[in-house]
This record gives C-alpha cells, sequence and structure tokens, in this order.
C-alpha cells in the first residue's frame, strides 16, 4: 500500500496546540494507563486464580480485560511519547498496523459487551437451560467469534482506508491513526469507501447494541415477575455493571463514527476520542470491581493468600 502513495509517514498533531501543558497531560495520562493496566491485569488474574470466578460471565469479563488492555497498549505508549517529543512522526506501515490493531480490538470489545448482554439473558431468562446455553464449549467458539469478527472488519476498514492515495497533507489531527482522521487526507473521493465504512460501524455498533436492549427487554420483564425485593435488587445488580460500560463505549463510539468524517470537529471530537480511547477502558475494571462483590472478595482472597505466602517464605 505505501509504495502507491507519495506520503511516507504522518505526523500526528495531537494536543500539539496546548503548548506547555502537554506535560501536565503526560502525567495525567500515565497516570490513567498505569491505572488501567493494573486494574485490566488485576481482574484477569483474579478471574484465572479464583475458581469461584470459573464462570461464563467472569469468564467474558476476562476476554474483555484482556482486549482492552492490548487496546489501551497499542495507543496510550505512543501517544505519551508523542506528548514530551518535538518530532510525532509515524510511519506509513506503523499507522497502518495501529489502525488495524486498534479497531481490531475495539470491534472485539464492542462484540463481547453484546455476548455478554445474551449471557445475562440466559442466567436470568433461562435458568433451567443456562448450562446448556453457555457451556464451555459455547463460551469458547463465542469469544473465538468475537476476536476473528473484529479483526476480519478491521482488517476491511483498513484497507478501505489505506487503498486510497495520499499525495498531500500528511498532518493527522489527531494522536492516534483514527479512521476518522486519516481518511480526511486521502487525495481522491472517498465517498464510497467512506460510505462502505459507515454501514460497517452500523452494524458494529448498532446491530450489538439492538440485540443487548432486546435481551434486557426480557430480562426487565423477567425480574419484575419475581415476587421478593431481594431477588429483584439482587438480578439487577449483575446487570448494572454491565449496562454502565455499555452505555459509555457505545454512546462515545457511535457519536464519532456514525457519520460523515466532513462533520469531523477537531476539539469536541477529540475530546470524545479520549473518553473512548482512555476513560472506557479505565471504567471497565473500576466498575466491575467496586460494584461486584464476587469480584472484591476474590480480590481479597486473593491478597490474604499472597500476604500468607510472603509470611511462611
Amino acid at each position: 500500500m505505501a509504495n502507491s502513495s507519495c506520503v511516507t509517514e504522518f505526523l500526528l498533531l495531537g494536543f500539539s496546540s496546548l503548548g506547555e501543558l502537554q506535560r501536565v497531560l503526560f502525567v495525567v495520562f500515565l497516570c490513567l494507563y498505569l491505572i488501567i493496566l493494573s486494574g485490566n491485569l488485576t481482574i484477569i488474574s483474579v478471574i484465572c486464580l479464583d475458581h469461584g470466578l470459573h464462570t461464563p460471565m467472569y469468564f467474558f469479563l476476562g476476554v474483555l480485560s484482556t482486549s482492552e488492555t492490548f487496546y489501551t497498549i497499542v495507543i496510550l505508549p505512543e501517544m505519551l511519547i508523542n506528548l514530551l517529543s518535538v518530532l510525532r512522526t509515524l510511519s506509513f506501515m506503523s499507522c497502518v498496523f495501529q489502525m488495524y490493531f486498534f479497531l481490531g480490538f475495539a470491534v472485539t470489545n464492542c462484540l463481547l459487551l453484546g455476548v455478554m448482554g445474551y449471557d445475562r439473558y440466559a442466567a436470568i431468562c433461562q435458568p433451567l437451560h443456562y448450562a446448556i446455553l453457555m457451556s464451555w464449549r459455547v463460551c469458547g467458539q463465542l469469544a473465538v467469534t468475537c476476536i476473528l469478527g473484529g479483526f476480519i472488519v478491521s482488517l476491511v476498514g483498513t484497507t478501505l482506508v489505506f487503498s486510497l492515495p495520499f499525495c498531500g497533507s500528511n498532518k493527522v489531527n489527531n494522536y492516534f491513526c483514527d479512521i476518522s482522521a486519516v481518511i480526511r487526507l486521502a487525495c481522491a473521493d472517498t465517498y464510497i469507501n467512506e460510505l462502505i465504512i459507515f454501514i460497517g460501524g452500523v452494524l458494529v455498533l448498532v446491530v450489538p447494541l439492538i440485540f443487548i436492549c432486546i435481551s434486557y427487554g426480557f430480562i426487565v420483564s423477567t425480574v419484575l415477575k419475581i415476587s421478593s425485593a431481594e431477588g429483584k435488587r439482587k438480578a439487577f445488580s449483575t446487570c448494572a455493571s454491565h449496562l454502565i460500560v455499555v452505555i459509555v463505549h457505545y454512546g462515545c463510539a457511535s457519536s464519532v463514527y456514525l457519520r460523515p468524517s466532513a462533520q469531523y470537529t477537531t476539539g469536541t471530537d477529540r475530546l470524545v476520542t479520549v473518553t473512548y480511547t482512555v476513560i472506557t477502558p479505565l471504567l471497565n475494571p473500576m466498575v466491575y470491581s467496586l460494584r461486584n462483590r464476587d469480584v472484591q472478595l476474590a480480590v481479597r482472597r486473593m491478597i490474604m493468600k499472597t500476604r500468607f505466602s510472603v509470611k511462611s517464605f
């Protein structure tokens, strides 16, 4: 792809207009990045080590945390380097790979959230058939399907962008090679490519979201039939964490990707981009650790075991 383009590298403008404030942003984003890594790695470790969390719901939470860990690794280290660097260039192929892996993990997250919604539906609405509907074989197949689907969609989207000629400006008005910012630099008619990408965005974002809404419609209907208040509270509490993550994730992603690139406005969209590349991955471990009693107890057990092992040593 690089041979057909005059542009051999891209300049990531990022937050260059903020001047000295970039040093402050570096400290803030570095702290957030370390929290994201430690939070998601803690959840992954706890789910792997605690047998009480070896259930489909926590299996998918572990896969989601793994995906979000790599999702942030693709973007944030480069952004942190650029905040302290004068030279913010990224080679053509590096930009290709960054977009490919970013989109791959982002789409995987969308699909996983849809599957997690189905898991809650099966657990609450079909409890007698739950072991069959969400067997470990089915869980594995669903997880693999989400990952493969995410990276196939990403391959199509990345190819549609970088099959275009880039012979003019190489200034990407973002802190990473985002699809909306890069496609604007193409020196050819991008209408067909943007239309296909838009349709793909609708399928990836809207279809799983509709699926989640239908699942929660059945869940609410089932929960309202439960006679005890404690039973209703317990049922809704298992869904609350998932719903919070869904609202933030789909809300931010939809505001950026479900519209033409001509409506792309630098300041507002960069703020939204920060939300779904930094805040959403940060929100996932915080929501599931602060709101989920099972995860809290598992973390405490792991800490107690670690302390006991250290004392014994």
